[in-house]
């Protein structure tokens, strides 16, 4: 999932400033092991399977339909509207519907800026303020069957992005004797926002209302999740991106305690958090842009605003993507402190990249390269830590792509370590047919791989059986972490546990294998100097 253009550049920004600030203040002054096995297979139980599919939840009975030999429920209302009087509140309770609720066809999707013309951002569909909904993948809807609960949270940048887009489809988990669950969540501007009249109608109350959603999504499946066959006492949350950053946020948020019991993120980002005055400076440019008067504008006003409006804001200083907000009740402290303190959830994680994170920055035009020009004087020791490396755009996008993201999955994972069991993974595994076009996996590219939806996607024909296998294997580690806490599948390479003493990680590529102190000394002196930087702020 790919961040709109209006924001690459503040992402940027927000993730190199402190990289930029210490590098020139620097300036001036074994052998991997490989097993290859089975995946797990599909599951063979027995199960009755009803000719219409009908669950009671805590608002009424839903009636599902039979598709891919699994169940399936969409459109399932999960809070009240947020509109009206409602929007920029937590989320609030549904009213009970009365008679069964057809639940065979997706809700609307969250507010959002039109991203047809993005390769890979997905089709979100219609849109609409009244977006709080759910999906259901299940085998089973027997109360009993306590299966284990997987729970996708998609990624965008916070601004884009929908549970129901097809490389989310639930079907291929479910499957494999999971309940698989989707849903949307409030973004952009109507999801994190924050202006002097909402501080003055509720001082100090929550911005992230986005992730306040998360949260309720999560309380929903706790009270419901055993209709469909689910175990409310282990759930996992995994997502990719923003998604793969709202885990971590979850795991620090004292909202989210006893929601959730294992988290997998994937390629979630270093990148500067939001300051609470920051948001009420791009509330007030947010009104401005809308053609409010700015920090003068009321409640009533900003909440007489057509909400399509919020998604074709010009600013970019008008946004808080892709960055949630620090110092509300949803997020008090910045993920980092959280987790660099040891107060995150005691949760088992699983934590990881792609081999070609910086295609997130070529898909906008922006040449990597830049970057090394606002480093003039450290590039000859980017050029010792990558020895071998190409030209300096190739260069360059090793240097985004570690800085990023490499480097701060395992600054989180030597962090969390001490907490819990945690495991590192490096996804590098490039479709056959794309093998003499690309060098790495694009931002975003494994979630095919993970959720095993090649043929959910359009041209599925691009995907050898070679690519299909290699998804099969990969979603039965997947799987086996949400089922028993240990990744570990029949059949497959084990996956040691990450530690600070013993450096393992598992790579994903055209071998799956095990990694001794991989890229050791360039996340090693990335992560000193962001260490170096901490201190030089807390000083």
């Amino acid at each position: 999932m790919m961040l709109p253009s209006a924001f690459w550049h503040r992402f940027l920004l927000m993730a190199f400033l402190p990289l930029m600030i210490i590098l020139s203040a620097c300036t001036s002054a074994s052998s991997p092991t490989s097993d290859v096995g089975e995946p797990d297979s599909p599951s063979t139980v027995d199960r009755p399977v009803p000719a219409t599919p009908i669950v009671s939840v805590q608002s009424g009975d839903l009636q599902g339909v039979r598709e891919d030999d699994v169940f399936v429920f969409r459109g399932i209302p999960y809070a009240a509207p947020p509109v009206g009087e409602l929007r920029w509140r937590e989320p609030q309770p549904l009213n009970p519907w009365q008679g069964v609720r057809k639940a065979d066809a997706f809700g609307y999707s969250c507010i959002q800026p039109d991203t047809s013309s993005l390769e890979g951002a997905g089709d979100p569909g219609a849109l609409s303020e009244d977006c709080l909904f759910l999906n259901v993948w299940t085998p089973s809807i027997t109360s009993g069957d306590r299966l284990p609960v997987m729970v996708w949270i998609h990624g965008g940048g916070l601004v884009i992005g929908a549970g129901s887009l097809p490389a989310f489809t639930g079907a291929p988990l479910a499957q494999r004797d999971v309940v698989l669950v989707t849903f949307n969540y409030r973004l952009g501007p109507l999801g994190f926002f924050d202006h002097p009249a909402l501080e003055e109608a509720n001082p100090d109350g929550p911005v992230n209302f986005g992730l306040l959603d998360q949260i309720a999504a999560l309380q929903w499946v706790q009270k419901n999740i055993a209709a469909f066959g689910g175990d409310p006492d282990n759930v996992t949350i995994f997502g990719q991106s923003a998604g793969g950053q709202s885990v971590l946020a979850l795991m620090t948020s004292p909202l989210a305690q006893g929601l959730f019991h294992k988290g997998i993120v994937e390629s979630a980002y270093g990148v500067i958090s939001n300051p609470r005055v920051r948001a009420l400076d791009a509330g007030i440019r947010l009104a401005n842009d809308v053609g409010l008067n700015g920090a003068d504008a009321t409640l009533d006003d900003l909440r007489a605003v057509p909400a399509e409006a919020f998604a074709q804001v010009t600013d970019p200083l008008a946004s808080l993507a892709p960055s949630f907000v620090v110092g509300d009740p949803v997020l008090p402290e910045p993920i980092s402190d959280v987790f660099r303190d040891g107060r995150e959830a005691p949760a088992p994680l699983i934590i990881g990249s792609n081999s070609d994170e910086a295609s997130v920055a070529g898909a906008f035009g922006f040449d990597p390269a830049l970057l090394l020009e606002s480093l003039p004087g450290m590039k000859w020791v980017l050029k010792v830590l990558y020895w071998g490396t190409g030209d300096d755009s190739d260069l360059a996008r090793q240097v985004i792509r570690d800085v990023i993201f490499t480097s701060f999955a395992r600054r989180i994972a030597a962090w969390h370590t001490r907490q819990a069991p945690t495991w590192r993974y490096y996804f590098s595994y490039v479709p056959e047919k794309l093998r003499e076009t690309k060098t790495g996996v694009g931002h975003g590219d494994e979630i095919v791989f993970v959720m095993d939806t090649m043929d959910y996607v359009p041209s599925p024909d691009r995907f050898t059986s070679a690519d299909r296998q290699m998804a099969k294997r990969m979603g039965s580690y997947w799987t086996a972490f949400a089922r028993t806490g240990e990744p570990d599948p029949a059949g497959e390479p084990h996956w040691p546990r990450f530690t600070s003493r013993k450096d393992r990680l598992m790579e994903f590529g055209e071998r799956i294998r095990v990694r001794k102190n991989f890229m050791k000394l360039r996340l090693n002196f990335y992560n000193f100097l962001i260490r170096v930087l901490d201190w030089y702020v807390r000083r």
